[in-house]
């Protein structure tokens, strides 16, 4: 059996990696592309780290709901429509029945005791601390999921986080409510009982709300991750994740139908499981999305997924020189600004390939990273040598586990050959002059600065 399933899966990664379904045209090019996406993802949901993370989620959700809807309700009281949010409160838990009614009920009862002033300022600082902790555990799972390794600043945090759960509840009721307004419209009303027009708007109401949650996935990819995120994969990713919680809650609105019996073997447990259940479906679906926007994005990393990239010597000393310029270039320009998910989207590599090489050029004096989080030579660039950056790269980060190797003599000729070599085409050359000879920005480093 394990070698059956083996050579399964060897002929489907023939199947999905290799141009055996591109001969087929335009119909075998989608499917293509359709496999080596769904691989990805199942890979990675099976590697169980996405799982685990979703878990997670649940578990801060319980701690969170609470507080995270109180504030927005407080909010949106000031502008006196938080009527409207509570009514569309119980959408959220539709596929449940009547038990994510009750759930509901539950949750909005504690949510008016707390803006009841029922707290004191304690336990109203914790409710607060505990909500912007939620959305922190989405930004790190996000990142995760965008394979960015440093998250953004307390600074960066707070401000960003407090925009979101104050703009997102009244960005959502206007939403709500220049949807329902469409009802209300003399023309719209004429529309809908026209017979040829009046389908199409039936059907338009309908689907109104997945295309909220959609664009609320999309944004969600577009902003958590501490890294620039481009508007079509964030779409994508969106879309994708929309439509699967749309099918996901026809499912288990159908599961929930089909197993009264069973579910009454729980009896009063059965409400809080089928809670958690669906928290961790949610979430589980919100975490692909994320991952397909990712790969949408880097479509290079489909096939390797999570594992670290094993970089060339080469590859590694010209990402160092590389990475230098490109700082150095910022730093002469007043208006620009280089920060590590700036140096990804321009060299078109993940900000964890780059994070170690960026790590050890600012760990031997080379780059310094601001209080803003942006990136800026260690040092005067007259006084950076390129051998001193390549020699980041070549010679230092060893652990010296491996003690001191006795070279043959052939072979520590060669090596000293080599180490000649490079410092001969180098020379004293520094940063500063690296920038005086390369006046002429190419498109997308100019593009770099002007972000």
């Amino acid at each position: 059996m394990p070698s059956m399933i083996s050579n399964l899966r060897s002929h489907f990664e023939k199947v999905v990696w290799t141009d055996a379904l591109l001969r087929y045209g335009l119909p075998g090019r989608l499917l293509t592309n359709v496999l080596r996406y769904l691989y990805a993802v199942l890979r990675d949901m099976f590697a169980g780290q996405l799982t685990l993370r979703a878990m997670s989620l649940v578990y801060t959700t319980l701690l969170s709901v609470v507080p995270l809807i109180a504030f927005s309700f407080a909010v949106l009281k000031g502008f006196g429509v938080d009527e409207l949010l509570e009514d569309k409160m119980y959408l959220l838990l539709e596929p449940l029945g009547e038990r994510g009614r009750e759930i509901t009920d539950n949750v909005m009862r504690l949510v008016k005791n707390v803006n009841g002033g029922l707290l004191g300022g304690v336990s109203l600082a914790f409710f607060l601390y505990t909500a912007i902790s939620m959305v922190q555990k989405v930004e790190e799972a996000f990142n995760y999921a965008w394979y960015v390794s440093k998250p953004r600043s307390f600074a960066r945090r707070f401000t960003e986080y407090v925009f979101v759960l104050t703009i997102g509840p009244v960005a959502v009721v206007v939403a709500l409510g220049m949807i329902g307004s469409l009802q209300d419209e003399g023309l719209v009303k004429y529309l809908l009982e026209n017979e040829v027009v009046g389908p199409l708007f039936v059907a338009t109401s309908k689907v109104a709300p997945y295309v909220l949650v959609t664009g609320a996935f999309a944004f969600l990819y577009w902003f958590m991750p501490n890294t620039r995120v481009r508007v079509r994969s964030a779409l994508v990713g969106g879309i994708a994740s929309g439509f699967l919680w749309a099918t996901l809650g026809v499912v288990v609105a159908t599961f929930i139908v089909n197993s009264a019996r069973t579910m009454s073997v729980y009896g009063g447990f059965a409400i809080a499981i089928i809670a958690l259940v669906w928290l961790y479906l949610n979430w589980l679906v919100l975490l692909v999305g994320a991952q397909l926007a990712y790969y949408h994005q880097n479509p290079a990393y489909l096939r390797i997924g999570r594992r670290e990239p094993r970089l060339s010597s080469s590859t590694r000393e010209r990402l160092a020189l590389n990475i230098m310029l490109l700082v150095g270039r910022a730093f002469r320009n007043s208006q620009a600004t280089s920060t590590l998910a700036k140096l990804s989207d321009s060299l078109g590599i993940p900000s964890i390939t780059l994070e170690p090489i960026v790590a050890s050029l600012e760990k031997n004096g080379l780059l310094t990273l601001t209080e803003s989080e942006n990136l800026v030579p260690g040092r005067d660039t007259a006084r950076i040598a390129l051998k001193d950056v390549l020699a980041v790269v070549r010679e230092f980060g060893e652990t010296g586990s491996i003690g001191k190797p006795q070279w043959s003599s052939a072979i520590q000729d060669i090596g000293d050959e080599l180490d000649t070599a490079i410092a001969s085409t180098l020379g004293d050359t520094t940063l500063a002059e690296l920038l005086d000879q390369t006046p002429e920005l190419a498109a997308r480093d100019r593009h770099f600065l002007d972000q």
